[in-house]
C-alpha cells in the first residue's frame, strides 16, 4: 500500500524572499550630493547669465537715451532739457521696466556751454556686487562709451 505524502503544515513553509522597493539611504545620498554638485557648477553661471542680460538692458537704455538727448538738442539747442526741469531725463520706457529700477539708476550731466552730455547708469542692489569688474557705464554725445569698473571695456559694452 502506498504511502501517503503529507503536505507540511503552512507554519512550516518558507516563503520566497521579497524584493524591497525603494532607495536605500546609500543611494539617495548619491543622488543628493549629485544634485549639490550640479547646483554649485550650475548657480554661478546662471547669476553670470542674468546680470549680463540686466547689463545689457542698460546699455540698450543709455543707448536709447542718448537718442533722446540727441531730439532735445535739435528741437532746444541744448542737452538740458525744458527751463522748468532742468536736468531730467529724456522719456524712455526701458528706466521703467519690471525691475530695472533695482538694477539700475540713471542720471545724466551736461554742459550747456559745450553742448555736450553724459549719460550714465550705476549698478545698484544685487547687480552692483556681481558687475563690480564693469561698474557704472557711461555714453556721451559723440557716442563715446565708457565703463568705470576694473574690466576691459569692450566686455562692458
Amino acid at each position: 500500500m502506498p504511502k501517503s505524502i503529507q503536505r507540511p503544515s503552512p507554519a512550516f513553509r518558507t516563503k520566497a524572499p521579497r524584493h524591497s522597493s525603494g532607495f536605500t539611504l546609500i543611494e539617495l545620498m548619491i543622488v543628493v550630493v549629485i544634485v549639490a554638485i550640479l547646483a554649485a557648477v550650475a548657480l554661478p553661471s546662471y547669476q553670470n547669465s542674468v546680470m549680463k542680460t540686466w547689463r545689457s538692458k542698460a546699455q540698450g537704455c543709455l543707448t536709447e537715451m542718448a537718442q533722446g538727448m540727441e531730439r532735445r538738442f535739435t528741437a532746444a539747442l541744448s542737452y538740458e532739457g525744458p527751463a522748468a526741469t532742468p536736468g531730467l531725463l529724456p522719456p524712455s520706457s526701458c528706466t521703467t521696466e519690471d525691475g530695472m529700477a533695482a538694477r539700475y539708476a540713471f542720471d545724466f550731466t551736461a554742459d550747456p556751454t559745450a553742448n555736450a552730455f553724459t549719460l550714465r547708469a550705476t549698478p545698484q542692489g544685487d547687480q552692483a556686487t556681481l558687475d563690480a569688474a564693469c561698474g557704472n557705464l557711461t555714453i556721451d554725445q559723440t557716442g563715446l562709451r565708457g565703463a568705470t569698473g576694473s574690466g576691459a571695456l569692450d566686455l562692458c559694452w
